[in-house]
């Protein structure tokens, strides 16, 4: 706790504040604020020593001869009495010697009464009429008493400041007792000389916040906008502590509270780099035009199919993001036994955003082989049907292509649609839709859950899908939107859609 601390604290207390308060507003402990009001309490009553244990000190050791130099002389200033100490040895600063004295020597008598009356006179202890008889004629008594009883701290220390002065006490006990500074109590009784009450709690239109200054704020994004280390800092972001430094040694002195305000205004926030993905395909642009070109002539007997696995993941108790009550403790085991793997292949069609799932054991060109017969079979009224997935090895094996080859020879023979492919762009599975539905999947149905067995995570996953499927057969729409909220972005095909949730792996 700074010197300046406990003045402020004083002040608060007298400006109304509670103990919280002040506590909340300094950045203290409550303790340390009740401490410090008992101090000045005592001192006003003249109380020697504080009755509460104190930490010991460096003049605990002259405690003797501190009240030795005290009887010879018990007027003797703070400084005096600091020197005499430290030619006795005293190795401690003149604030120590100070805080004591103030806790052994009572006020001067004067100096008492004129606390007494205007801390009453703060607390509203002092009746009307006694005030009427002690001031006499005060123009606008009552607008002063009020801004003392109801009004904020700066308008109760200028009204506190007036009426002490026309009760003819001194300038410097006001100062003392409001912790204000000369040139402050000086100008409060100008203003209200010159204007009454009006001028005395009037907003000074040509003062300038410390923080509108242009100068300061040039001074700020300079700094802001080149790196710590072009100034001597070992850093890669900027503390306000260094901002701080470097603004005083370009002669530019201000508080940490400042700055902020002045990066706030700007709209300054604090974000977190996210790594964007992107594809090193040589045919990038090759490839996106031609699933672009297909979609955007995509025909009522047409169908496109956006194809991926989830998984493999183990069933076993997951964590993620749920609400918990104040006294809860959510944690999830690092070490658990699991009760088997899921690997879940499925296909989303994006005209009519429909899922179509099944679960493998693997990932290999069977279970392509197998999804591509499943959706022949199921939409056998269409045409053609597109199958786009990523560039996985066993996505675009020659068995694969062989047997397409094969079906497309028989297939409109025997009533079966056409099958062609739609690869996309190799390390773009931002662009792959199914990733979106996926991630809505896993926040719906796998997070948070702990399943008993491999059977039970099967049939959630299920029913989720089932749901999502009988929703967009009731609500029919070429572009889905999220569902339930728990998809992260349009099931839409764009470029700059970013389908793959960063958070899940």
């Amino acid at each position: 706790m700074n010197e300046s601390t406990p003045k402020q604290i004083i002040r608060l207390w007298y400006g109304g504040a509670s103990r919280r308060g002040i506590a909340r507003m300094l950045g203290i402990n409550r303790k340390a604020v009740g401490r410090v009001l008992v101090d000045h309490e005592n001192r006003m009553a003249g109380v020697a020593e504080v009755g509460r244990g104190r930490r010991p000190n460096l003049l605990d050791d002259f405690a003797g001869d501190l009240a030795q130099l005290l009887e010879r002389n018990p007027g003797m200033t703070g400084v005096r009495l600091h020197k005499e100490l430290r030619d006795r040895g005293f190795t401690g600063g003149y604030s120590i010697v100070r805080e004591r004295l103030r806790a052994v020597r009572p006020l001067p008598q004067k100096r008492q009464e004129v606390f007494d009356w205007m801390r009453a006179l703060l607390q509203g202890a002092v009746p009307h009429a006694t005030l009427t008889k002690e001031l006499g004629h005060v123009a606008e008594l009552d607008k002063l008493l009020t801004a003392i009883l109801e009004g904020k701290l700066s308008h109760r220390n200028r009204a506190m400041a007036v009426l002490a002065r026309e009760r003819g006490i001194g300038q410097s006990y006001v100062r003392s007792f409001l912790h204000i500074s000369k040139n402050a109590a000086t100008r409060y009784w100008k203003y209200y000389q010159n204007g009454g009450t009006t001028q005395l709690f009037a907003q000074r239109e040509n003062s300038q916040k410390r923080s509108e200054d242009e100068d300061l704020k040039r001074a700020v994004f300079a700094l802001l906008h080149a790196p710590p280390s072009t100034h001597g800092i070992n850093r890669t972001t900027w503390r306000l502590a260094d901002l701080k430094m470097v603004l005083r040694s370009q002669g530019q002195v201000v508080c940490p509270e400042v700055i902020r305000t002045i990066i706030k205004k700007a709209g300054y926030k604090w974000r977190k780099a996210r790594t964007v993905l992107t594809s090193k395909d040589p045919q990038y642009k090759a490839k996106l035009k031609a699933i672009q070109d297909i979609l955007s002539k995509l025909k009522d007997d047409e169908a496109f199919f956006s194809i991926d696995e989830f998984g493999p993941f183990a069933v076993k108790k997951r964590g993620g993001r749920k609400r918990v009550a104040p006294e809860e403790s959510y944690t999830v085991p690092q070490w658990q036994k699991s009760k088997g793997h899921l690997i879940v292949t499925a296909a989303l069609e994006l005209s009519r955003n429909l899922v179509t799932h099944f679960y493998s054991k693997k990932k290999n060109t069977e279970e392509m082989i197998k999804m591509m017969e499943l959706l022949r079979a199921q939409y056998r009224t269409c045409k053609t049907i597109y199958l786009s997935w990523d560039a996985a090895s066993w996505h675009i094996s020659r068995t694969l292509f062989s047997r397409i080859k094969e079906l497309n020879e028989e297939g409109p023979s025997l009533g079966y649609p056409v099958v062609k492919t739609a690869p996309l762009p190799a390390g773009a599975q931002f662009l792959n839709v199914i990733e979106s539905v996926f991630s809505g999947m896993a926040r719906g149905v796998i997070h948070n859950s702990d399943y008993p067995a491999l059977e039970a995570a099967e049939r959630a996953i299920d029913e989720y899908f089932e749901a999502r499927n009988h929703y967009f057969r009731k609500h029919p729409r070429r572009a889905g939107r999220k569902i339930w909220g728990l998809e992260r972005v349009d099931s839409e095909f764009r470029e700059s859609n970013n389908c793959k949730d960063p958070l899940y792996r």
